[in-house]
């Protein structure tokens, strides 16, 4: 029988069940979201009441060296607007727009956006930024960004290149090392109401920056600066499309200086045209004339095909090869193979090419590095063009003997004639010296590499005396002479082909010079190109002087001391072309005392480079011995140097650029 109550007794019951299970349900959900899910919501609460906006991270800096800064950054402001803070919009736009160099329309633009965070503009001058800051304006904010600033204007452009406002590298060391000289780039942080309205003061709060790493290189900033300086001049004088410069320390493969003409500044790259960014010396390849006889001879010699006293007879200046006439510039008899190089004789080197034979003459282009790339590491270098000895007619063998009919780049060419001066061994040239990341420690070194031996010592030796012979008296390079010290080098001139009408063109050459310096002791290996020179277009005339006048303050300033008499301490003129037309650049002669001799001007208190330039204005000769400004010179100023004797200046770094 039911009892009266049962049935409101299980409902009870039920209900307190419904209601622990709900406690359960209600429990368990706040459990997952405040302790399962609590770094989610926590960040979407941050999000809520912050807004970040990614900055540009700041770039490791690239030195010389010397320890010489070539790119840096450095911090300028940019600035920002909160539209929502703006009080008078077409105010603010009025005043603004002038200041920061915006037409007043894209300033109302800005300010009058939806959005809270807008970028005016970024990384704004100095000057720029104490205008607006002086304003105080509502709703204009400034943050700290890194800018990259080349503190050496065009200097080594081509070989640094620059960067974006990213800021990735676009060009250069700057492009290849983006990975690492690039660091992280830090946040800004402001904070908002729950309106989504700004409440932080004019600086936000900036995180996770953190620095790049630094490259050291192997060029000399003062090397580098000689080289551009008589670079760009010739060029000029000479009317020419363009002009590489590459110096070596033929002993480790160090790249001293490399220098391209025309140029840049990478503070301004956007000014200037892509040509202008081109390293032709290793994204350049051309037919390098003459200079390939140096190595002709070298694979001839080390091979035994021929040796140092043996004759060719030059056939008067006229050779008849698979059908094509060859021609020399005078017509030569019997000449020796060492005058076959002093005299540059086509024939004399299609002979010589003909006896070694295509495929051992191919092996040996290709031991000299010919065919391909350095491994430099910059980036766009070609490898040249060598087509294999199975596709050489006799009439190429000929051609590829005095350099015509294959292509290398200024850097093989300036390699192949280091393992000439080092005694045979192949370099692998190298312009990153270490790589140094954020906390200074270093992460990759880089230091003489030898790639092979070329040729054997005893061979080196013999070219190099024959390559003496190019720059003696009678030789094809005797511009190339530099006072005080023997040198050995190899002039070229090689036509250049018409990509129109086909074939060789008649008015168009790539004229050069490539040695080293001194002969007996080599600390330089310099090649200097000029193409397409107006009215002279020899090596020898056009390309040699530039070298000697680039040898001879280099020299300078590497300390070595002359072994010879020197005679003229001037430096040598650039060649004359056309008379009443183009003059050379004038090399102005100090007032002499009584006896004739030059009288040392007061380089007090000049910079570095200002030195160099008085240097090229007086013709004077003159040991630099640290950076900054000159504070004390021998001799004294106003007093006679004797020639041959020892002058100097000293320089104390002071703060500041100098240079």
């Amino acid at each position: 029988m039911k009892r009266p109550g049962d049935g409101n007794h299980w409902r009870i019951r039920g209900f307190g069940l419904l209601f622990v299970l709900a406690f359960v349900a209600v429990a368990s959900r706040a459990w997952y979201l405040q302790i399962h899910c609590r770094d989610q919501w926590l960040k979407r609460a941050e999000n809520q009441h912050q807004k970040v906006i990614p900055l540009t991270p700041q770039r490791g800096a690239i030195y010389d060296r010397n320890g010489e800064e070539l790119a840096l950054s450095i911090e300028v402001d940019s600035i920002y607007v909160n539209p929502y803070q703006v009080k008078d919009v077409a105010a603010t736009a009025r005043r603004l727009a002038p200041l920061v160099g915006m037409r007043e329309k894209a300033v109302w633009a800005k300010l009058g956006s939806k959005r809270r965070f807008v970028w005016l503009k970024r990384q704004v001058s100095p000057v720029e930024s104490r205008r607006v800051r002086s304003l105080k304006l509502p709703g204009i904010h400034f943050i700290k960004e890194h800018k990259r600033y080349y503190p050496n204007g065009s200097l080594g452009a081509q070989v640094i290149g620059f960067t974006g406002l990213d800021p990735h590298g676009l060009e250069g060391l700057e492009l290849a090392y983006d990975s690492v000289v690039l660091g992280e780039g830090g946040y800004l942080i402001t904070e908002r109401d729950n309106l989504g309205r700004g409440i932080a003061g004019d600086e936000g709060a900036v995180n996770g920056a953190s620095n790049g790493g630094s490259l050291y290189l192997t060029l000399d900033k003062n090397i580098q600066y000689i080289a551009e300086k008589e670079l760009a001049a010739a060029v000029k004088a000479l009317q020419a499309r363009a002009g590489t410069v590459v110096v070596l320390d033929p002993q480790t493969g160090a790249v001293l200086a490399m220098a391209s003409q025309p140029d840049f500044n990478p503070n301004a790259f956007n000014r200037y045209g892509p040509q202008n960014y081109r390293n032709r010396a290793v994204a350049d390849a051309f037919e390098p004339g003459s200079t390939l006889k140096t190595f002709l001879l070298a694979a001839a010699l080390d091979k035994g095909v021929v040796g140092p006293k043996d004759r060719v007879y030059c056939e008067k200046g006229s050779y008849r090869v698979g059908g094509k006439e060859i021609h020399d510039h005078h017509p030569y008899g019997w000449l020796t193979v060492g005058e076959v190089l002093k005299y540059s004789s086509n024939i004399g080197a299609a002979k010589i090419g003909k006896a070694l034979e295509r495929k051992r003459f191919y092996r040996a282009l290709r031991d000299f590095g010919f065919g391909s790339r350095t491994g430099i590491g910059l980036p766009g270098e070609a490898e040249g063009k060598l087509r294999p000895p199975e596709d050489w007619f006799e009439v190429d063998l000929a051609a590829i003997s005095f350099g015509q009919g294959m292509t290398a780049t200024p850097l093989q060419i300036a390699t192949a004639m280091a393992a000439i001066a080092n005694g045979g061994y192949l370099m692998r040239p190298y312009i990153v010296e270490r790589v140094v990341d954020g906390y200074g420690q270093t992460v990759e070194s880089h230091g003489p590499s030898i790639v092979r031996r070329v040729i054997s010592e005893r061979t080196a030796d013999t070219v190099r005396r024959m390559l003496e012979m190019a720059v003696e008296k009678g030789g094809t390079g005797t511009l190339a002479a530099v006072p005080g010290f023997k040198v050995a080098g190899k002039t070229g001139t090689a036509q250049k082909v018409d990509p129109v009408a086909g074939g060789y063109a008649v008015d168009r050459y790539v004229a050069s010079f490539v040695g080293f310096v001194p002969a007996e002791e080599p600390k330089l290996v310099i090649l200097v190109l000029i193409d397409e020179p107006k009215g002279k277009s020899y090596g020898g005339l056009v390309a040699a002087p530039v070298f000697s006048r680039i040898a001879s303050q280099a020299l300078a300033q590497l300390k070595v001391a002359p072994k010879r008499p020197v005679r003229d301490r001037r430096l040598r003129p650039l060649p004359q072309l056309a008379r009443n037309r183009m003059p050379a650049l004038p090399v102005a002669s100090v007032a002499g005392g009584s006896d004739g001799a030059p009288l040392m001007p007061d380089f007090t208190g000049m910079s570095y480079r200002q030195v160099l330039q008085t240097m090229e204005r007086t013709g004077l000769n003159v040991s630099l011995r640290g950076s900054g400004r000159v504070v004390e010179q021998f001799p004294l100023p106003g007093r006679a140097v004797p020639l041959g004797s020892e002058t100097w200046v000293r320089l104390s770094q002071p703060f500041g650029q100098n240079l």
